[in-house]
């Protein structure tokens, strides 16, 4: 099975997370850029600030590889007017992808209205730009029966609101990689919280974003019917190295 243009190679930490300078942040994400190139990964998934300096560099190699960004990201409890401005400025900045943090606390709270309205209107500027975009649920944040009901609401409204034409460009996704679980528990997409989003997306792809470490994850996610993988560990999920710890 060829995996490359499933990949999302990913890189998200900023510098005082990791622990390094602005610089050898930059030269971390632009060695994740070659390494996209190298082996024909579909997208690098970066931060916002990151994405004009990225594009330019892809566009001076003759690459197709696809640059992606988070929107609201990670806690995504940013404002409706906060997401937007940011996806305006990285539709600006040349982003291919707009990956938006679902506001899962006011979901779970029961502000579906909130919910809809920033699902709604944030996927509307993607689409109206020809962008992909994603909506990150966090599933270690919900029990089964929140994925499932999210999951399905998102389906719902997008049939709602757009045209199936764009239903292949609406993705709903597993993860951020940030958020803090106790026990030890995976904080990126399972099998399990993969197989509850699937059954439950329609027509809607999926992506699973963290926890999927080895070309056999890789293989049997895609085998479920997942059409994206993001990862710190793309060439790994190749055969190609050892995994990262991590997203």
């Amino acid at each position: 099975m060829e995996i490359n243009q499933y990949l999302d190679s990913t890189y998200l930490k900023t510098p005082s997370q990791s622990g390094l300078t602005e610089e050898q942040t930059f030269e971390k994400i632009r060695e994740l850029t070659d390494e996209a190139i190298k082996y024909h990964f579909k997208e690098v998934m970066i931060r916002p600030n990151y994405v004009k300096l990225i594009k330019d560099y892809l566009r001076s190699k003759n690459s197709d590889v696809l640059v992606g960004t988070v929107i609201g990201f990670h806690e995504g409890t940013y404002s409706l007017e906060e997401k937007l401005a940011e996806a305006n400025q990285a539709i600006l900045d040349g982003a291919d992808e707009l990956d938006y943090v679902v506001n899962y606390e006011a979901y779970k709270s029961g502000h579906l209205d909130l919910v809809e309205k920033e699902f709604v209107e944030g996927t509307k500027l993607g689409l109206d730009f020809g962008k992909t975009v994603k909506w990150i649920i966090e599933i270690a944040a919900l029990s089964d029966d929140q994925i499932a009901d999210l999951t399905a609401h998102l389906w719902k409204w997008a049939q709602e609101n757009f045209e199936e034409k764009d239903f292949s460009k609406i993705f709903v996704k597993s993860s951020t990689g940030f958020y803090e679980t106790e026990g030890g528990k995976p904080n990126g997409a399972t099998f399990e919280g993969v197989k509850i989003m699937l059954e439950n997306a329609g027509k809607l792809p999926v992506k699973a974003a963290g926890g999927v470490k080895t070309p056999a994850d890789a293989q049997k996610m895609i085998a479920m019917g997942v059409q994206r993988i993001g990862t710190s560990s793309a060439k790994a999920l190749l055969g190609k190295g050892e995994s990262e710890s991590g997203y």
